[in-house]
């Protein structure tokens, strides 16, 4: 399934965040994955947005692989 949210200017993550819950999340809430034209900072931005909005903890883990 695919949703197309069309818009008239550039949008930065906050925006891409607002219209994400407005348009998607209240149909399917969370998705197991997104697939964006924009590169991996710009989905780590959206990812921050999305956890600020809907109050999710993140927790990193870092390993070290030798």
């Amino acid at each position: 399934m695919s949703h197309f949210v069309v818009t008239i200017e550039k949008i930065m993550a906050e925006r891409l965040a607002k219209l994400f819950r407005n348009n998607i999340w209240k149909l399917h809430g969370l998705l197991k994955s997104v697939i964006l034209d924009k590169g991996p900072q710009f989905m780590a931005g959206l990812m921050k947005e999305l956890d600020k909005m809907f109050e999710i903890k993140t927790k990193l883990f870092l390993a070290y692989y030798s």
